[in-house]
């Protein structure tokens, strides 16, 4: 049987996503602003148009401030920034779509539990049941510092990640299925006895108190997360129904699916309950050297001095202090590893430089880049697929809305004739689409 692939579009709510430098590009956001609803309205009518499974929105909380101990560069370059709150446009998104799914990514580090589940839970019942939640723990000082706490050590991060999704379970399970009476006559609304108080008392969080929403059409949001980590791997293995990772070649996408699969079973999980999604970026054209020449122009955008504070951020290592021309595999990191690795890969072992780095990462944080005709990528599309174990896509944003309306056009059809994409939507939520086969 030919596998199907889930397909998502990869941005953030603002002026520049993960392609450093977009913002300058002739071909980006012409006529649009992404404040405007009518753009995020047109994205998502353009990625249901291509039978997406969801559009998975990034975060960061405030500007990255490790390069050169500021946030100049950040500010300067659009570096991810100027960045909206992401849970704001799900309901445009989703009143502008029948079918199409929203990931959000939200971090635990500032909210509580008890928060989190109202929020999302009112979102679920607003989008007929199509959000998901991307689950983080901020790892930026900069996010630490805007919020004037000191950063939580790395060793008992995930610790409280596992207490916080214990409560999170108990709320969204809290109300029964017949909980909700309605019964005019009587006055009675919802039965009482059928709504638990949950009353948790751990060692990171406390709360007694009723799930303030009632339950929504998937009951819980569908979890999604990007461990890295072995310990990352494992909360991914145990909680994720989608899991994202970024690898630069099909070799270490299926060390990776391999290792998955290996820590499944002791969490009582199946291969069938989890999707494997991996990062691309196309640049698609009718001809290779037409693809080659937008692809030449979407480099020609990247400021070295932007493209070293995103990676100084994502990595909490200030890269200016280092020698350009130093080997990136001889400097250690304290921040995003799986992330750092795909940089280590980028050139099949080779050594690659801090100048050569910080470019790579600012093209789309070291995924693959697949520059060619609809034919050529869905041939390397199928071989991520077949062979490296990916069940789907995340696609990285280059200038918008244009790389997905040419994606849509393009590739689209060709998946489609290949029998690799659904013709048409036959569930109703986002979990019924990304768990189909």
């Amino acid at each position: 049987m030919t596998k199907k692939l889930h397909l998502l579009g990869f941005i953030q709510n603002g002026v520049n996503s993960h392609a450093t430098g977009m913002w300058r590009h002739p071909q980006d956001k012409v006529n649009w602003s992404f404040t405007d609803p009518a753009y995020w309205e047109h994205m998502a009518r353009t990625m249901e148009r291509g039978l997406f499974d969801g559009m998975f929105i990034a975060d960061e909380l405030a500007p990255y401030t490790t390069h050169e101990d500021s946030s100049d560069a950040t500010v300067k370059y659009a570096i991810q920034c100027p960045t909206h709150e992401p849970s704001t446009i799900v309901p445009i998104i989703t009143r502008a779509t029948q079918h199409l799914g929203v990931g959000v990514t939200l971090s635990t580090a500032f909210e509580h539990p008890y928060s989190m589940c109202r929020r999302l839970s009112s979102l679920d019942h607003l989008s007929d049941g199509r959000v998901a939640w991307n689950i983080v723990s901020s790892y930026s000082k900069s996010e630490w510092e805007a919020y004037g706490q000191e950063m939580t050590s790395r060793a008992d991060r995930y610790e409280r990640l596992e207490e916080y999704m214990e409560l999170c379970y108990q709320l969204w399970d809290s109300w029964e299925p017949d909980a909700i009476v309605a019964d005019a006559e009587s006055g009675i609304y919802a039965d009482p006895d059928k709504v638990k108080v949950v009353d948790h008392e751990g060692q990171y969080y406390k709360s007694r108190g009723r799930h303030f929403v009632a339950p929504s059409p998937q009951g819980r949001p569908v979890l999604w997360q990007a461990g890295s980590s072995p310990r990352g791997r494992d909360f991914a293995a145990k909680h994720a129904e989608a899991i994202f990772a970024v690898h630069p070649n099909v070799e270490r996408m299926r060390e990776y699916v391999d290792d998955l699969d290996s820590r499944l079973p002791k969490f009582g999980r199946d291969r069938d309950s989890v999707k494997y999604l991996f990062g691309v970026q196309t640049v698609v054209a009718a001809t290779e050297e037409e693809a080659q020449a937008k692809y030449e122009r979407i480099k020609a955008c990247i400021p070295l001095e932007g493209a070293m504070a995103w990676m100084s951020g994502h990595f909490g290592l200030d890269f200016s202090t280092f020698d350009p021309d130093d080997e990136i595999q001889n400097i250690e990191v304290p921040g995003i590893q799986g992330l750092f690795e795909s940089i280590l890969y980028a050139k099949n072992g080779e050594p690659v430089t801090v100048a050569e780095a910080a470019i790579i990462y600012a093209q789309g944080m070291g995924m693959p880049v697949l520059v060619g005709t609809p034919s050529s990528i869905v041939d390397q599309l199928e071989t991520y697929a077949d062979e490296g174990g990916a069940d789907g896509f995340m696609l990285i944003a280059t200038y918008t809305p244009g790389c997905f309306e040419e994606f849509v056009d393009m590739v689209v059809p060709e998946l489609q004739r290949r029998g690799r994409l659904r013709t048409e939507y036959t569930g109703s939520t986002l979990r019924e689409h990304l768990l189909e086969q």
